[in-house]
């Protein structure tokens, strides 16, 4: 149906936190709102997440995806769109089955991954050192279809070139098939379970 005759459509949406011991010494809970850094990182996750959902299929419903670090080592962005995937399938699978939803809302895998240059060195998936030390940090998410939904890269000093991007972003592909493998061998091959 047309939007303006049936505005009616579901949304997700995610939270992110970095639990007290998930780094080397502990951290404070956010409390009493949260902090830029934190509402950045839940904007990137629930528009990922969204950009392979059909959200007319969710009628007025909402998801909300949680995504709670409890070991950070870098890439916890990442690591939380990728997992938070799992998640939502493993939701909407539910509501599915219980005839919340008609139609299963997501058509392909959507997976994330961190690359950058380390050394003057492209490295996949940085750990929480590489990240501190790198020329490039880079966040890369994208489809099975091999469309990307976004794409987040800094100089950390010097700028990168044309040619080093395009390095980084075929081993950011190479990581992400990874991934999705990775998600396949939880939840099968289709989607709607």
């Amino acid at each position: 149906l047309d939007d303006q005759k049936n505005p009616r459509h579901g949304w997700v949406t995610a939270e992110y936190g970095m639990l007290p011991r998930s780094t080397g010494s502990r951290r404070h809970r956010e409390t009493g709102g949260i902090q830029g850094r934190t509402q950045e990182i839940q904007r990137l996750i629930g528009r990922s997440l969204r950009s392979v959902v059909n959200l007319h299929s969710l009628d007025n419903h909402t998801v909300w995806i949680d995504c709670d670090v409890i070991q950070a080592d870098g890439g916890t962005r990442t690591a939380s769109i990728t997992g938070g995937f799992v998640a939502l399938i493993y939701a909407l699978r539910k509501m599915f089955d219980k005839r919340n939803i008609k139609e299963f809302p997501v058509k392909e895998f959507l997976a994330a991954i961190s690359v950058g240059i380390v050394d003057k060195r492209p490295v996949l998936d940085l750990n929480y050192d590489e990240d501190k030390n790198a020329e490039v940090d880079m966040n890369v998410i994208m489809l099975s279809s091999d469309k990307l939904v976004e794409v987040q890269g800094t100089a950390e000093g010097n700028p990168y070139s044309r040619k080093q991007l395009n390095i980084m972003l075929d081993l950011a592909e190479k990581g992400i098939r990874s991934n999705i493998d990775s998600q396949k061998k939880v939840l099968g091959n289709n989607l709607a379970g």
